[in-house]
């Protein structure tokens, strides 16, 4: 499956905005009306700890939908480090606005930015084996484009975007088509093209989903040495997928039994904020 980019996420990021927007400022920021309407501001973002920025492109939809009369300068890019304490982006406008826009902008920019840091720590942990970590559609609810592009920032690829652009079939597809071989013949029919894997939990499975031509194989939680043996037998007939229970330490170690992708649920599910700071002046 191929990776996001913002090309694709134009569409998305305008209601993402509309949405958080809408949930924040609701009827209006009565906060925001203690200041005269003609006062006009400076600001600045900074971050309070080393991350990799994600997130610009939905915080310049915020200033947008909120004001189009802020100016918005980013210092870093996404996908590029930033240092403890340093400021990443400077902004000009009307003060009301700045303030109004303030929180979503930033709530975006701390949690994309979160996502893409995790991720270029796993992705620095297999440095070298080969292997691509994928994420999975463990998100949040109405952000999974938004975090799914954070994981490319962070050096880490997409895996589905959800239940409709591939097949996964797991153990319960199976029992209820009768037979590995069953469900792929019925997924072949139903979408040609469509790239079926099949989750296996033994390597009598993989030797079912072999011979039924899966195009992805999904290791569910097998053993290393049954991962090297599952690597031999399947000699690039399909692609491999480790899966299940893996973490920081063992990463590594699964990543060097010559598997070609380790899903990972933690990149978009086990994350913390980045902290963030925005600072006004008149």
């Amino acid at each position: 499956m191929p990776n996001l980019t913002l090309d694709s996420l134009q569409e998305t990021i305008v209601d993402d905005v509309k949405r958080a927007l809408a949930e924040d400022v609701g009827a209006g920021d009565i906060t925001a009306m203690l200041i005269p309407a003609d006062r006009q501001a400076k600001a600045h973002i900074l971050t309070r700890e080393t991350a990799t920025l994600c997130g610009t492109a939905w915080a310049d939809e915020v200033f947008r939908q909120v004001d189009p009369g802020i100016q918005v300068q980013w210092q870093v890019t996404d996908a590029e480090q930033m240092q403890a304490n340093q400021v990443f982006c400077t902004l000009s406008g009307p003060a009301r606005s700045l303030l109004t826009a303030e929180r979503t902008a930033m709530n975006f920019i701390q949690t994309l930015s979160a996502v893409a840091t995790r991720s270029r720590y796993f992705a620095s942990l297999v440095e070298g084996t080969g292997v691509k970590l994928l994420d999975t559609r463990k998100t949040l609810p109405g952000l999974r484009l938004a975090q799914k592009y954070a994981v490319t920032c962070g050096g880490c690829h997409n895996h589905r975007i959800g239940l409709y652009d591939a097949f996964l079939i797991k153990e319960n597809h199976i029992a209820a088509c009768g037979s590995i071989q069953a469900a792929i013949n019925q997924a072949r029919h139903l979408a040609p093209g469509k790239p079926v894997e099949v989750e296996v939990e033994s390597l009598n499975e993989l030797d079912q989903a072999l011979e039924a031509g899966a195009d992805i194989i999904m290791l569910d939680e097998l053993s290393h040495d049954d991962m090297r043996e599952a690597v031999r037998r399947c000699a690039g007939r399909a692609a491999l997928e480790a899966s299940g229970g893996i973490n920081e330490q063992t990463l590594r170690s699964v990543a060097e039994t010559g598997v070609d992708l380790i899903s990972i649920g933690s990149l978009t599910k086990d994350i913390k904020a980045v902290d963030l700071s925005m600072r006004l002046s008149m």
